[in-house]
């Protein structure tokens, strides 16, 4: 069980580094973020306020620090439920309140794809969160972006909790969507929350 605590306090030090935030002032010399409207620390804001450069680099960065912690849980680990199911939630954990920025994080989208992916080659709990922003983005589109996202997840999470996944993957999911609804709930887009518009691609 050490093992798998050590595991999850470097997957919640890796969340806690808030790329947006560190990418902006390379390349904008500011935070990128405080111009931003909800003022999230994501990979968003980072491509809009930074620009295309800061942008897929932070991307980069947020996949790459919930991937590695898992990833190398996953080849080194023992099979152990609840050890793994932590593993795979702290970097999300550590992204929504990093110890390196006050507590005061993003809402861990990218992050999210990053932990599910470092369970490769299983890769079919991110598979199924790709199709449903997908879907909510391309098909059945869901606007504004805060309810897209807010059904992504909780979809997802009926979906994984009803199929054949390892119960470390169920609970490592659930307390993730958990954290992001805590911060989407909680974030400056009030305005957005009381309109839902849903339209039908043709």
């Amino acid at each position: 069980m050490m093992f798998y605590i050590l595991m999850a306090l470097m997957g919640y030090i890796s969340g806690s580094i808030l790329y947006a935030k560190v990418w902006g002032r390379v390349f904008k010399r500011k935070d990128v973020t405080v111009e931003s409207r909800d003022g999230n620390p994501g990979t968003a804001n980072a491509f809009m306020y930074g620009g295309f450069r800061c942008g897929v680099i932070t991307l980069i960065c947020e996949l790459l620090k919930g991937f590695i912690p898992v990833f190398i849980c996953m080849r080194l680990g023992k099979n152990d439920m609840i050890g793994l199911s932590m593993v795979i939630a702290s970097p999300v954990i550590g992204h929504a309140f990093p110890v390196f920025f006050g507590f005061k994080g993003g809402k861990g989208i990218a992050v999210t794809f990053g932990s599910l992916l470092g369970m490769a080659p299983h890769i079919q709990p991110a598979l199924i969160m790709a199709v449903f922003f997908i879907m909510f983005s391309l098909i059945i589109r869901i606007t504004p972006h805060f309810w897209r996202t807010v059904w992504t997840y909780i979809c997802s999470f009926i979906i994984i909790l009803i199929s054949r996944e390892i119960i470390a993957v169920k609970i490592g999911y659930c307390m993730i969507t958990a954290v992001v609804g805590y911060k989407m709930f909680n974030s400056n887009e009030e305005r957005d929350r009381m309109k839902v518009g849903v339209l039908w691609m043709r």
